[in-house]
């Protein structure tokens, strides 16, 4: 396979109009998850048929593509991306480029599955995983995901861990569900050695309840983290939109993602693939571009001029509000985005 040059041309890099350097990919494969968590989706989920999916084949050149454009971090999505069949292969194609072309190759999931794909993973050059982890109280889990088993999840976690995979957790706030148990998790993380991200709920998709409900804005959570820890600002950055913070305590870093209390737009440096080939230039509007039409018709160069077109058009920031009986921001759900 031909590697990536470690060099772009200036006339090739991805900057959109207003400006900002287009540096990270998040690449669903599959909109099905084994889950079927609370603020994610519905209790009955409609997915796509496989048959629209792109194959394994065609999400290699279309990343591939991206690479070449300049794109130095893909994160693997989904829904829950270790459900779809050979897609460690798909990881491992993409692997080939890290050093060379690509900084960074990521994965977030819900940990399920890593138990038995972990030590594949750590060989095919995945940088580390993000796991999306609300609570360690087993009934708790349980109502969140409709169902889940948070021992599968745990022992995912400790199979990555054994493996030398770099973990990360991924803890969505949730008023009345879960806000009491943040300190715990925080706590539990930093004690294996992991940082916390705690992330806003997002107004993506219906997911058969009201996100009023549900939503728990950090300003509020970090002041009660600041009436028992000492908070420093970092800054750190992983290349996503958390800002960070350590806590002399724990010694750990906890991130804040505030799509709705503080509004990152400004540094964006993001782009989003669905696993049907729908480029979104934006997690927060409904603009598409179809990259599987365009790669199916006109080969790698069509996928190129579409990019082009997906910079001209990006938009500024998004729009997210969140009020009692509003409608989402978005008709999209976050598994079929790409969460």
């Amino acid at each position: 396979m031909d590697r990536t040059p470690a060099f772009i041309p200036a006339s090739e890099a991805l900057t959109d109009r207003f400006g900002r350097r287009i540096e990270y990919l998040r690449l669903s494969v599959t909109d099905r998850c084994d889950l079927r968590c609370v603020y994610c989706m519905a209790e009955r989920p409609d997915f796509l048929p496989k048959s629209e999916l792109l194959t394994l084949e065609e999400l290699t050149t279309v990343a591939e593509t991206f690479i070449r454009r300049g794109i130095r971090k893909i994160r693997i999505t989904g829904g829950e991306p270790l459900v779809r069949r050979d897609v460690v292969r798909l990881i491992e194609n993409l692997g080939r480029h890290v050093g060379s072309g690509l900084d960074e190759l990521t994965l977030t999931t819900n940990a399920t599955q890593l138990e038995r794909h972990a030590n594949a993973l750590a060989m095919s050059h995945l940088c580390r995983i993000n796991v999306s982890l609300d609570t360690l109280q087993g009934d708790r889990f349980a109502r969140l995901t409709r169902g889940g088993d948070i021992a599968c999840t745990l022992r995912g976690i400790e199979a990555a861990r054994r493996a030398g995979i770099g973990i990360k957790i991924n803890t969505v706030a949730l008023r009345n569900e879960n806000e009491d148990e943040i300190p715990a998790m925080i706590e539990w993380a930093h004690e294996q050695g992991f940082d916390l991200t705690l992330i806003e709920v997002m107004p993506v998709g219906d997911v058969g309840s009201d996100r009023a409900d549900q939503f728990l804005p950090l300003t509020a959570i970090r002041d009660r983290l600041e009436q028992r820890w000492t908070l420093t600002d970092l800054p750190d950055s992983t290349g996503g939109p958390a800002r960070y913070v350590r806590i002399g305590e724990t010694g750990g870093r906890v991130g804040f993602i505030t799509p709705l209390t503080a509004n990152f737009c400004a540094g964006c440096n993001r782009i989003r693939m669905t696993c049907t080939g729908t480029l979104h230039t934006c997690l927060g509007h409904d603009d598409d571009l179809d990259l599987r039409g365009a790669l199916r018709t006109g080969g790698p160069g069509a996928v190129d001029r579409l990019i082009d077109t997906a910079m001209a058009i990006k938009p500024e920031a998004h729009d997210f509000s969140i009020a009692r009986g509003g409608a989402p921001a978005v008709t999209r759900n976050m598994a079929r985005t790409g969460g």
